[in-house]
């Protein structure tokens, strides 16, 4: 299923990983405030691993975690899209598309993630038919909630778990699962 991935919104371009796109991802992957709730930073070779898993996901799955750009100042801001987990560990509500995104700090604080996964949301829905997406991170990590809960989605406290690929006594173990159904999205379209 190859093809190419693109996306518009009012500010953004969701597009393909391009080369050029790897030394800035590189860069966010070693700022420890955009990696404050992740295990611990990304080597470069372990965020050039990240870029290529989420290239095979596109070939695979028709979507992943893609690069997102400031249509203004064309700015590689981050990433964002639909995966479909593949942890060695199941988690436990697989299998799932999980909706997803990561920004440099210069974006924070825009409503960039708001908008590309309000897109991605429209992608996952209505062209591909999706019953249902999920979003999932630590307990601590108020802000991207807080995009889960601006976007549609909802949590409820039975849902929550500890990741299995953390240690039951990591401080980041405790996670949150939010969900939306594709018939919440078309209500609140509607």
């Amino acid at each position: 299923m190859d093809w190419t991935m693109y996306l518009e919104t009012e500010r953004l371009i969701l597009r393909d990983w391009k080369d050029e796109d790897r030394e800035p991802f590189a860069a966010m992957g070693q700022d420890p405030e955009v990696m404050r709730y992740f295990p611990g930073l990304l080597s470069r070779q372990d965020s050039d691993a990240l870029v290529d898993r989420a290239i095979a996901k596109q070939s695979a799955d028709g979507f992943c975690f893609v690069p997102v750009e400031e249509k203004a100042t064309g700015k590689f801001l981050g990433f964002t899209g639909l995966s479909r987990p593949s942890y060695p560990k199941p988690l436990p509500f697989d299998p799932c598309v999980e909706i997803g995104w990561r920004f440099c700090r210069q974006a924070w604080g825009k409503g960039f993630a708001s908008e590309a996964a309000r897109e991605w949301l429209r992608f996952g829905f209505a062209t591909l038919g999706l019953e249902e997406i999920v979003a999932f991170t630590t307990v601590t990590n108020l802000k991207s909630q807080a995009v889960m809960r601006r976007i549609g989605m909802t949590t409820h406290s039975r849902d929550d778990f500890p990741h299995p690929m953390l240690d039951s006594d990591h401080p980041l173990v405790a996670h949150v699962l939010y969900r939306l159904s594709k018939e919440a999205w078309a209500q609140a379209a509607a």
